[in-house]
Protein backbone atom coordinates (compact mmCIF):
# COMPACT_ATOMS: atom_id res chain seq x y z
CA UNK A 1 0.00 0.00 0.00
CA UNK A 2 1.45 3.07 -0.81
CA UNK A 3 0.88 5.64 2.46
CA UNK A 4 -1.38 8.37 1.34
CA UNK A 5 -1.19 12.22 3.09
CA UNK A 6 -5.31 12.98 4.21
CA UNK A 7 -6.58 15.52 6.99
CA UNK A 8 -6.57 14.21 10.44
CA UNK A 9 -9.28 13.31 12.56
CA UNK A 10 -10.46 13.36 16.10
CA UNK A 11 -9.68 9.53 15.60
CA UNK A 12 -6.31 9.82 14.70
CA UNK A 13 -5.53 12.33 17.89
CA UNK A 14 -4.08 9.14 19.83
CA UNK A 15 -2.20 7.92 17.10
CA UNK A 16 -1.05 11.54 16.46
CA UNK A 17 0.27 11.83 19.92
CA UNK A 18 2.39 8.53 20.09
CA UNK A 19 4.13 10.07 17.15
CA UNK A 20 4.96 12.88 19.17
CA UNK A 21 5.77 10.86 22.33
CA UNK A 22 8.05 8.59 19.89
CA UNK A 23 11.54 10.17 20.44
CA UNK A 24 13.64 11.08 23.79
CA UNK A 25 12.73 14.85 23.63
CA UNK A 26 8.93 14.10 23.16
CA UNK A 27 8.41 11.01 25.33
CA UNK A 28 9.45 13.88 28.25
CA UNK A 29 7.17 16.69 27.51
CA UNK A 30 4.07 14.12 26.08
CA UNK A 31 1.35 12.69 27.75
CA UNK A 32 0.07 9.82 26.03
CA UNK A 33 -2.23 8.56 29.12
CA UNK A 34 -4.63 11.64 29.14
CA UNK A 35 -5.49 12.34 25.31
CA UNK A 36 -7.86 15.42 27.23
CA UNK A 37 -5.45 18.74 26.19
CA UNK A 38 -4.86 17.15 23.09
CA UNK A 39 -8.47 16.62 21.90
CA UNK A 40 -9.41 20.42 22.94
CA UNK A 41 -6.18 21.05 20.93
CA UNK A 42 -7.25 19.31 18.23
CA UNK A 43 -10.84 20.33 17.82
CA UNK A 44 -9.22 24.24 17.57
CA UNK A 45 -6.94 22.98 15.14
CA UNK A 46 -9.45 21.49 12.99
CA UNK A 47 -12.50 24.66 13.27
CA UNK A 48 -9.36 27.00 11.96
CA UNK A 49 -9.31 27.15 8.21
CA UNK A 50 -5.53 28.96 8.74
CA UNK A 51 -4.30 25.31 9.66
CA UNK A 52 -3.98 21.72 8.15
CA UNK A 53 -2.78 18.74 10.53
CA UNK A 54 -2.63 16.32 8.27
CA UNK A 55 -1.62 12.59 8.87
CA UNK A 56 0.34 9.86 6.57
CA UNK A 57 -1.85 6.55 6.34
CA UNK A 58 -0.19 3.57 5.32
CA UNK A 59 -3.34 1.73 6.56
CA UNK A 60 -2.04 3.08 10.11
CA UNK A 61 -1.18 6.32 10.66
CA UNK A 62 2.53 6.35 10.39
CA UNK A 63 3.51 10.11 10.01
CA UNK A 64 2.02 13.66 10.84
CA UNK A 65 2.63 17.35 10.55
CA UNK A 66 0.51 20.67 11.09
CA UNK A 67 0.63 23.50 8.39
CA UNK A 68 -0.19 26.83 9.31
CA UNK A 69 -0.45 30.05 7.30
CA UNK A 70 0.79 33.60 9.21
CA UNK A 71 -0.40 36.36 7.25
CA UNK A 72 2.09 39.61 8.09
CA UNK A 73 3.18 43.04 6.95
CA UNK A 74 6.72 42.53 6.81
CA UNK A 75 7.92 41.17 3.56
CA UNK A 76 5.65 43.49 1.91
CA UNK A 77 2.68 41.23 3.13
CA UNK A 78 3.89 38.50 2.52
CA UNK A 79 1.95 34.85 4.20
CA UNK A 80 4.42 32.79 5.96
CA UNK A 81 3.86 28.91 6.55
CA UNK A 82 4.78 28.00 9.38
CA UNK A 83 5.59 23.83 9.59
CA UNK A 84 5.35 21.98 12.88
CA UNK A 85 5.60 18.87 14.69
CA UNK A 86 6.79 16.90 11.78
CA UNK A 87 7.07 13.42 12.94
CA UNK A 88 7.21 9.36 11.21
CA UNK A 89 6.96 6.59 13.24
CA UNK A 90 10.14 4.84 13.79
CA UNK A 91 9.48 1.46 12.39
CA UNK A 92 8.78 3.50 8.88
CA UNK A 93 11.61 6.37 9.08
CA UNK A 94 14.23 5.95 6.23
CA UNK A 95 11.92 5.13 3.72
CA UNK A 96 11.48 9.29 2.44
CA UNK A 97 8.07 8.99 4.07
CA UNK A 98 9.09 12.38 5.93
CA UNK A 99 10.50 14.18 2.69
CA UNK A 100 7.05 13.16 1.45
CA UNK A 101 5.16 15.17 4.34
CA UNK A 102 7.41 18.01 3.90
CA UNK A 103 7.01 17.97 0.03
CA UNK A 104 3.13 17.79 0.43
CA UNK A 105 3.73 21.04 3.27
CA UNK A 106 5.34 23.17 0.44
CA UNK A 107 3.11 22.60 -2.21
CA UNK A 108 -0.24 23.34 0.00
CA UNK A 109 1.95 26.13 1.01
CA UNK A 110 1.76 27.23 -2.45
CA UNK A 111 -1.51 26.37 -3.22
CA UNK A 112 -2.90 28.74 -0.51
CA UNK A 113 -0.80 31.46 -1.52
CA UNK A 114 2.42 31.43 1.03
CA UNK A 115 5.55 33.33 0.49
CA UNK A 116 8.18 31.35 2.11
CA UNK A 117 7.83 28.07 4.52
CA UNK A 118 9.20 28.39 7.81
CA UNK A 119 10.11 25.82 10.72
CA UNK A 120 11.97 25.15 14.16
CA UNK A 121 13.90 22.12 15.31
CA UNK A 122 14.97 21.48 18.56
CA UNK A 123 18.78 22.96 18.03
CA UNK A 124 19.68 18.97 19.54
CA UNK A 125 17.84 17.50 16.17
CA UNK A 126 21.15 17.22 14.62
CA UNK A 127 19.85 14.74 11.94
CA UNK A 128 16.93 16.59 11.06
CA UNK A 129 18.93 19.99 10.34
CA UNK A 130 20.26 17.77 8.04
CA UNK A 131 17.14 16.72 6.46
CA UNK A 132 15.40 19.76 6.10
CA UNK A 133 18.79 21.35 4.38
CA UNK A 134 18.73 18.56 2.22
CA UNK A 135 15.58 19.71 1.09
CA UNK A 136 16.34 23.21 0.68
CA UNK A 137 15.43 24.96 4.19
CA UNK A 138 18.66 27.09 5.11
CA UNK A 139 19.00 28.00 8.31
CA UNK A 140 18.85 31.74 8.54
CA UNK A 141 17.57 33.09 11.54
CA UNK A 142 17.97 31.90 15.31
CA UNK A 143 14.79 30.63 16.75
CA UNK A 144 13.68 31.50 20.32
CA UNK A 145 10.98 30.56 22.81
CA UNK A 146 9.83 31.40 26.41
CA UNK A 147 7.88 29.07 27.97
CA UNK A 148 5.17 30.27 29.71
CA UNK A 149 4.33 26.97 31.80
Amino acid sequence: MTPRIRRATRDDVAAIVGLLADDPLGAAREDTGDLTAYLSAFDRIDADPAHALVVLDDGVVVGTLQLTLLPGLSRQGATRAQVEAVRVTSTHRGQKLGELLVQWAVDEARRRGADVVQLTTDASRTDAHRFYERLGFVASHVGMKLSLV
